[in-house]
């Protein structure tokens, strides 16, 4: 299963807070329809009903199953720069 740093977990939960006004609401990971490396990102105030969610100190990441099975040995980090742009790194794990 993902698991969340640390620090992905603090920018997901400022996020999600500002984006959906929902204590409920998280990041949303699915995989693109053209192509299943490719990772579509987008929060929302709940989960899909076949989402797999994964939590980490109140941050949720929604994993639709084909973003879950791919990235189900792999670590989601975080950063900001500067300017407050948010980079998200998928690693893995090591």
């Amino acid at each position: 299963m993902l698991t969340i740093t640390d620090n992905a977990a603090t920018v997901v939960k400022d996020l999600a807070g500002r984006a959906t006004g929902s204590p409920a609401g998280g990041l949303r990971i699915s995989a693109s329809e053209t192509d299943s490396t490719n990772f579509d990102v987008t929060m929302i105030p709940a989960p899909q009903p076949e989402d797999q969610v994964v939590e980490n100190d109140g941050a949720h990441v929604f994993l639709e199953k084909t973003a879950a099975e791919a990235l189900a040995d792999k670590e989601l980090d975080a950063n900001v720069d500067a300017e407050g742009s948010v980079r998200f790194s998928v690693l893995a794990r090591a």
